[in-house]
């Protein structure tokens, strides 16, 4: 079996050091790994598969000893600079930033949904965004039976999806709130803890978010559906990970419900959990730490003819961006 040079780029934030454990859980057929990130991170040491490592500033030349693989994990501007330089040298990129999202050039893939579009790839690969990314695990079987129309997506994102300040900004709320003590806020403009934020990322001129863009859009992109009629709002809640979605659908084909939720049971990283006699439903508590989609509270939607309400839950670290990179590489090697 061939064996592989991988680089990790971004290695000590929140997804790269999940990346890391998913390497570990996977042992896959790497001979050699190096961590890159900036400059405030060189020196610190990463504990992994046995061995210490040491973090490497990223520069121009990181990777001219050649790699085969390299996951970027350290936002848009440094994919855009770096990402181009490490495919010279021979180096496939799976980029988790926006930055090469809604390239036509670029593919965007999540395996269970369009792997095929992997051998489009010129040597980067787009991870979806983490909300899109669970998402569209769900849709894909049921737009390939039943023609999806419509989507409506309100999600319920958790703080870790805002990095390490997002989480502190949760905790410091938790630990001050009964005692009523004033704190600074590092991420974002309101308090999240005991609250809900309407706001995730940056505000349009058309009124959305733009992470309410990135499911619009990337959703179109992945369902090879540029004309699908999608709609978004994203908010912010005080659960500490794993991203929530309530997704309502209406198709242009009828559908038996018994038969739905026997696709979504029987397709790939889904696990269906929907029993309202016993109060079986997805919890974003239960999918942490976990790579699969957990699907459930399935119900025909009566205000439209062929209508239904999912509700959606995944680990956005895990599944929404550091394990769906990881699979790319997978199915790559």
């Amino acid at each position: 079996m061939k064996s592989y040079k991988f680089a990790l780029v971004g290695a000590t934030g929140i997804v790269g050091q999940t990346a890391c454990k998913v390497l570990e859980e996977k042992k896959l057929p790497i001979s050699k790994y190096a961590f890159f990130a900036s400059s405030k991170s060189v020196g610190k040491t990463i504990h992994f598969l046995g061995n210490e490592y040491h973090v490497e500033e990223l520069t121009e030349h990181s990777f001219d000893e050649g790699f085969d693989f390299a996951i970027f994990s350290a936002g848009a501007d440094i994919a855009r600079k770096f990402a181009p330089i490490a495919v010279s040298k021979g180096c496939i990129v799976i980029d988790n930033s926006s930055a090469f999202r809604m390239d036509p050039n670029i593919p965007l893939v999540v395996p269970e949904v369009n792997s095929n579009e992997l051998k489009n790839h010129n040597g980067i690969i787009a991870n979806p965004n983490c909300s899109t990314i669970q998402a569209v695990v769900a849709l894909k079987p049921l737009d390939e039976k039943y023609d999806i129309k419509r989507i409506v997506y309100s999600t319920y994102q958790a703080v870790s999806g805002a990095g390490s300040k997002g989480i502190l900004d949760l905790e410091n709320g938790i630990k001050n709130y009964h005692k009523h003590n004033d704190y600074s806020l590092q991420k974002f403009p309101y308090p999240i803890f005991n609250n809900c934020l309407p706001h995730i990322d940056v505000f349009m001129e058309n009124g959305y978010t733009k992470e309410e863009e990135k499911m619009i859009n990337e959703t179109r992109k992945i369902l090879n559906k540029p004309d699908l009629k999608i709609t978004a709002t994203t908010v912010r809640v005080p659960v500490s990970n794993s991203h929530s979605e309530s997704i309502n659908i209406e198709f242009n084909k009828d559908f038996d419900l018994s038969e739905l939720k026997d696709i979504l049971k029987n397709s790939p990283g889904i696990i269906l959990q929907d029993d309202m006699t016993s109060n079986i439903y997805p919890l974003a508590i239960n999918a942490s730490g976990h790579d699969e989609v957990f699907v459930g509270r399935i119900r025909k939607d009566f205000s439209v003819p062929y209508g239904i309400n999912l509700w959606v839950v995944a680990d956005n670290i895990r599944k929404g961006a550091a394990t769906n990179a990881i699979q790319i590489m997978q199915n790559l090697m």
